[in-house]
């Protein structure tokens, strides 16, 4: 198993950054409802963007959507290089350039709020390096089940649309606090909300601890789960991580859950490496996520293959 030696102070090094990034992914500038729009900024030729574009900006090293990435690369023969960096790196780096005008490719999701602030889009993947739809799913440490029943029985439950995703992240983004957005989402959706405690007895302040990716949507859902599990008599304490950490936490036991999984694809190595000690749930998003090559639609290509450069 990976990372024996780090695994013992991923607790420790999470909890004290539980919650400290959550807003860091957080758009600065709150100047209209698009930026980057095709009427304000000049259509770049397919020319223009391989005399500029030498980066696809990434995210977390070793996720699935940046592993893909560096793989359409060769699958393409593209004369570009994956550069990894951190989920709110690439945010502002996507920001930075369509202020500018400039060709940008960054590895896409969604849910994300990105879609809502930028005129964006997927690029065509001919060759299907990207897989087909995503979803992101619980996951559980083994004997969950058994030790916190009522916990288990929650998170087993719990399935809501992208379009309450989508209302909980477009809030933080616009600057509500995470958990104040999360709390607002609660409370205008008791009725979804007792589908998933509804039958499911109290316990009295058991200690619960739920792992989760800095990403827009799972900050999202983690934070709306830990609520309705708060209101059920658990003291929830989250713990934000990388990905690897998240599958080894819950593999080892350092963590209890997770709503934060995307497979089949994104989180494949890890759920390849941890699957035995793992318990894997289901999906909690009614819908398909998406994964791929995205770029403003200000650039005049549709495919990943017209980012081959014309510099042969």
């Amino acid at each position: 198993m990976k990372w024996k030696a780090v695994v013992g102070v991923v607790a420790s090094m999470a909890l004290a950054s539980t919650l400290a990034a959550c807003g860091s992914e957080k758009a600065s500038n709150e100047e209209g409802n698009k930026k980057g729009s095709t009427e304000e900024l000049k259509t770049l030729s397919k020319e223009e963007i391989a005399k500029d574009l030498t980066v696809i900006t990434g995210i977390d090293p070793g996720s699935g959507v940046v592993t893909n990435a560096e793989k359409a690369v060769d699958e393409y023969g593209l004369d570009l290089t994956v550069q990894a960096s951190q989920s709110a790196a690439m945010t502002q780096a996507l920001e930075d350039a369509i202020s500018k005008n400039e060709p940008i490719v960054v590895t896409g999701w969604n849910p994300h709020w990105k879609f809502t602030r930028y005129e964006l889009k997927y690029l065509e993947d001919p060759k299907g390096v990207f897989g087909e739809a995503e979803g992101i799913h619980t996951i559980a440490r083994s004997g969950l089940k058994d030790d916190k029943p009522e916990a288990y029985e929650v998170l087993d439950n719990f399935l809501w649309s992208e379009e309450d995703m989508g209302e909980v992240m477009v809030a933080i983004e616009e600057g509500t606090a995470d958990v104040d957005a999360a709390k607002d989402w609660v409370e205008k959706n008791e009725e979804k909300v007792s589908e998933w405690t509804n039958g499911i007895e109290k316990v009295d302040s058991e200690e619960l601890m739920l792992v989760y990716v800095n990403w827009d949507s799972e900050v999202a859902s983690t934070n709306v789960i830990k609520l309705v599990l708060e209101e059920i008599g658990y003291n929830v304490q989250l713990s934000e991580v990388e990905s690897a950490f998240m599958w080894q936490a819950l593999a080892n036991g350092e963590a209890d859950a997770s709503v934060a999984a995307w497979l089949p694809d994104t989180h494949a190595s890890y759920y390849a490496d941890y699957k035995d000690d793992i318990e894997d749930l289901g999906k909690n998003l009614d819908g398909e996520p998406k994964t791929g090559l995205v770029v403003p639609k200000y650039m005049d290509i549709d495919s990943i293959e017209d980012l081959k450069a014309e510099k042969e």
